[in-house]
C-alpha cells in the first residue's frame, strides 16, 4: 500500500488510464476512435433528428464532427441524407455494415470493460458502474460539458 493509495485523483487517474489503453485496442482502428464509436452508437440506435442535434447530444463541435462524420462515411459505416420534412437538414443513419461493425466493437469493449473491472466481483462491478454513473450526472448537472472538444483542452491547458 502507498500514500496514493487513498487520493481520489490518482486512484481515478490509473483506472481511467487502464480503462483508455484497453477501449483504444478495440476501438483504435475505427475512424475517429471513442468519438467515432459514439456516432456510430447514436446514428444506429438514437437516431438525431439532425447532424446539429447530434452534435449537441456527443458535445462534439460542428466542424469536428463534419471531419468525423466525413472519415465514417468515407468507411462505410454512415451515410448523411436529407430529412424528409427538412431537405436542408441532414439525418446521420448507420449503414448495414456500420450495424454489424457497432455489434463487433460492443462485443471488444464489453471485454475490455470487463479487463479493467476483473479485480472487482460481479456485484461490485455493478455497484462501482453504478455509483460512477451517478456521481457523472451529478457532476455534469453542476458543470455541464457542452463540448466535449473544449473540455479536452481546458483540461490539457490546466483550467478548471
Amino acid at each position: 500500500m502507498t500514500a496514493l493509495d487513498d487520493d481520489f485523483g490518482w486512484t481515478l487517474g490509473v483506472i481511467f488510464r487502464a480503462y483508455v489503453k484497453a477501449t483504444n485496442v478495440a476501438v483504435g482502428d475505427l475512424p475517429g476512435g471513442h468519438r467515432g464509436y459514439q456516432i456510430l452508437t447514436a446514428a444506429t440506435r438514437d437516431q438525431p433528428e439532425s447532424q446539429s442535434a447530434l452534435c449537441q447530444q456527443l458535445g462534439i463541435d460542428r466542424t469536428v464532427m463534419t471531419y468525423l462524420l466525413d472519415d465514417l462515411e468515407r468507411a462505410s459505416l454512415v451515410t448523411r441524407r436529407p430529412a424528409p420534412a427538412d431537405r436542408r437538414t441532414r439525418l446521420v443513419v448507420a449503414t448495414e455494415t456500420g450495424r454489424a461493425r457497432l455489434a463487433d466493437l460492443d462485443r471488444r469493449l464489453a471485454m475490455a470493460e470487463a479487463h479493467v473491472l476483473a479485480g472487482l466481483a460481479p456485484d461490485e462491478q455493478v455497484a462501482l458502474k453504478s455509483l460512477l454513473s451517478k456521481l457523472a450526472v451529478h457532476a455534469n448537472a453542476a458543470d455541464p460539458v457542452d463540448n466535449a472538444c473544449q473540455a479536452l483542452q481546458d483540461i490539457a491547458a490546466g483550467t478548471p
